[in-house]
């Protein structure tokens, strides 16, 4: 049964409404030719550097100030247990985001050609998942969503980006009216649970299954995020369980197979196969991806069959549970964690971005609780 906050009739309407503080500040750029002097203070930012307000081009200056102040309904508490279980769960955090929040996102054929168009997965697919990754581990770390912390600064980087992505797709004519507008606000929320209810989820298929209250804690650091990020508060229900209808009415949506979503798709794979060292863990980014986001939806993007590899679900499901049990458990965890999570962490640590850009960043106190090395120990 449709929940009457999101009928179809809503939810349309949602496909034609973007983000308009945002927006407003990227077409003032663009009239005022500012463009330019723009992008150098953003590849300012890219690279964390700060940047005071008065180094800002005035359209900006509104910008950040505004999208920076947190909601009413914030709740710090909250906030900072959802980040402890991000700290507790991180391996396997990372391992629900690369392998069921991304091609979860891709499922979506409509959201999905704006990938298409920029062409930044099929060029680039290591930056984006890094990039993809460094927020959420920013924003997910202690004291992520504190003023001027790193959670909130991507999270207002990636808004106005992708306010810029929008403006650029109009003004390319490859943009088709069915597809509602780029970037609109369904496809935002479609996105954002896509790092909270998917995420969740997903690790209760890992074997981590989280209490009632990790759980809305984690979704509530999530929901602010969204807040922070543009997206409308009618799509950012308060509990979980709300949250939760939200996603499924939005995957019964836009849910579509298409040759994009399924070109997305196999590019993740394929980076994944290439970023974890060695060739033990051969295959099983297709398998994980089916065992997360279920058999329909990796037949809409065309993910490999399982193989052998679902043999290691078992041990992975364990790591989960070891994790739960405590400190007791150390030396079990360590072996465990070597399965895949770890090295995909590892290997994400490891990639480049470009020049311009600094090297994925993992904060040390998180760092060595999850036992990740850094470049130089990988060395």
């Amino acid at each position: 049964m449709t929940d009457m906050r999101w009928t179809n009739e809503f939810m349309d309407s949602m496909r034609e409404v973007c983000d308009p503080p945002a927006d407003e500040a990227v077409q003032s750029l663009f009239t005022q030719g500012l463009v330019d002097s723009t992008n150098d203070l953003m590849k300012q930012l890219v690279a964390r550097e700060s940047v005071s307000a008065d180094q800002l081009p005035a359209p900006l200056r509104g910008y950040f100030e505004q999208s920076a102040k947190m909601p009413s309904w914030a709740d710090k508490e909250l906030i900072r247990e959802g980040q402890a279980v991000f700290s507790r769960c991180g391996s396997l955090s990372v391992v629900a985001l690369v392998c069921a929040a991304l091609p979860t996102c891709y499922a979506g054929a409509q959201g999905v050609q704006v990938l298409a168009l920029t062409a930044r997965l099929q060029t680039d697919t290591k930056r984006r998942i890094v990039e993809t990754a460094q927020m959420v581990v920013d924003v997910m770390s202690p004291d992520g969503l504190e003023p001027d912390a790193w959670g909130i600064r991507d999270a207002q980087k990636v808004r106005l980006m992708h306010a810029a992505v929008r403006h650029l797709i109009r003004r390319s004519g490859q943009w088709k009216p069915e597809w509602g507008q780029p970037i609109n606000q369904e496809d935002m929320a479609g996105t954002l649970v896509t790092f909270s209810v998917v995420t969740i989820r997903a690790l209760a298929k890992l074997g981590y299954t989280l209490s009632a209250r990790e759980a809305q804690a984690y979704y509530h650091a999530w929901r602010v995020v969204g807040y922070i990020m543009g997206v409308d508060e009618r799509l950012l229900p308060e509990e979980l369980d709300d949250g939760e209808r939200l996603a499924d009415t939005i995957f019964g949506r836009v849910f579509q197979a298409s040759p994009e979503g399924q070109m997305m798709t196999h590019a993740l794979i394929e980076l994944l196969e290439h970023i974890i060292p060695g060739d033990l863990f051969d295959g099983l980014s297709s398998t994980l991806i089916r065992h997360l986001v279920g058999e329909s939806t990796a037949e809409l993007l065309a993910v490999p069959p399982s193989d052998w590899t679902r043999a290691l679900l078992k041990p992975i499901q364990l790591l989960g549970w070891v994790m739960d049990e405590g400190d007791e458990a150390n030396v079990v965890n360590e072996k465990l964690s070597e399965l895949f999570g770890r090295k995909l962490l590892e290997g994400i640590v490891w990639v480049s971005r470009g020049d311009e850009r600094p090297p994925f960043r993992i904060p040390e106190q998180l760092r060595e609780s999850w036992n990740v090395r850094s470049r130089e120990q990988q060395l």
